[in-house]
């Protein structure tokens, strides 16, 4: 039997943080070292926080929030571990903290014509252009409080 537990990311989380990063077949980053333990320290415990869902003890998904540019550095999720809930409790918990911290709104960028893509979409996400390659995505408090209420 499985053991799920949603917690907050530590920073002895970060190696496995990576590892379900790396493993993403979609967005994927086209040299893993650009991003660093560090800058994982940096948004988990300066410019944010961060969660992580754990299954039998082994990290499948995560996400963090960054208030200092109020987009949301990262929400990933181990491909095996797709299609289980798993990334809408990320996701959920959050948008939930991010606006209790008092913002307003909130972008992301995603790759287009991914899984990604429709996920924000589907979870009341407005496109509002682009940011380089990447769709740009914005929701606001407003907006989430909706979306919540409707659930």
């Amino acid at each position: 039997m499985n053991t799920t537990i949603f917690r907050e990311a530590t920073i002895q989380d970060i190696p496995q943080m990576a590892v379900v990063r790396n493993a993403v077949k979609e967005n994927a980053l086209s040299d893993p070292s650009l991003i660093t333990p560090e800058d994982y320290i940096e948004f988990i415990t300066v410019r944010g926080k961060g969660w992580v869902c754990e299954v039998n003890k082994q990290i499948v998904g995560f996400s963090i929030p960054d208030l200092v540019d109020n987009n949301i550095w990262a929400l990933f999720l181990h491909p095996d571990f797709e299609n289980q809930g798993i990334g809408r409790k990320l996701h959920d918990t959050m948008l939930d903290w991010y606006f209790a911290q008092g913002k307003t709104d909130v972008w992301l960028g995603t790759a287009p014509a991914t899984r990604a893509e429709q996920f924000y979409r589907q979870s009341g996400w407005k496109q509002n252009g682009m940011y380089g390659k990447e769709v740009r995505f914005e929701m606001t408090k407003t907006d989430w409080e909706r979306i919540k209420q409707s659930k």
